[in-house]
């Protein structure tokens, strides 16, 4: 199977067993959107989103967020990783929104990258999920699993990643292929145990073509992310 197969085999079954994919982190502005991201470096979505609604409550928006101390914001978020770091970028961020951008998300990595604690990662992510915009945030998730099912060749880190992925993924679906990476790389291509007999793309894997001569007792009837976050979610 050559690259552009397997780009094209991937793209079609997710296409047809997944066509909405979206972030697991709760928002319901794009200001919340950009707190929970940069709240999310090296942390679970599922812990961002237990301290978010108590964070939202008490600075709703950006000028609120702007005028709160690092010992309040640091106490509320305590739970997350680099809590005190963390606190102060959203402080800078808030009051670069107030004074440079008029309260406003941006628009475009560029400005996006302007505001402290936000790289290209989390900029692309706004820009993808907020504007629909074609980019491709790449986190470990998209890292390790752009690399192991060979969507990925040598790339040695993200940007690499990123190029590599946005030149073989179809413009209009970018933004959605972001997040049937992330999913898939959470719910099913784990990185110490992937979940290869529930895989709905281990024919066009190449982990699987080497490893999956192993398993051919295991296979299943293949699922999606989602699902296999249900039956995850039965079993804990």
């Amino acid at each position: 199977m050559t690259k552009k197969e397997r780009y094209q085999f991937i793209i079609q079954w997710f296409c047809e067993n997944m066509p909405e994919a979206e972030t697991e982190l709760n928002y319901k502005s794009p200001f919340e959107l950009l707190v929970a991201v940069i709240l999310s470096a090296q942390c679970t979505d599922k812990r961002v989103n237990i301290v978010t609604p108590s964070l939202f409550k008490k600075y709703p928006t950006a000028v609120a967020l702007s005028q709160a101390n690092v010992e309040e914001l640091t106490e509320i978020i305590k739970s997350i990783s680099f809590a005190n770091n963390k606190a102060k970028h959203l402080l800078g961020m808030a009051k670069m929104l107030v004074e440079k951008f008029n309260e406003n998300v941006p628009d475009n990595v560029e400005a996006l990258e302007q505001l402290p604690g936000v790289g290209r990662k989390t900029a692309n992510v706004i820009t993808s999920v907020i504007f629909n915009q074609p980019n491709m945030a790449v986190d470990t998730h998209v890292f390790r699993v752009a690399a192991r099912i060979g969507l990925t060749t040598n790339a040695k880190n993200p940007l690499q990643t990123e190029q590599q992925l946005v030149k073989e993924i179809p413009k209009e679906l970018i933004h959605k292929a972001h997040h049937w990476l992330i999913l898939h790389g959470r719910y099913i291509c784990m990185a110490r145990r992937p979940k290869c007999e529930v895989c709905g793309i281990r024919n066009a894997c190449k982990y699987f073509q080497q490893k999956g001569k192993f398993m051919q007792e295991e296979m299943q009837t293949p699922i999606n992310p989602l699902e296999a976050k249900k039956e995850a979610g039965r079993t804990t």
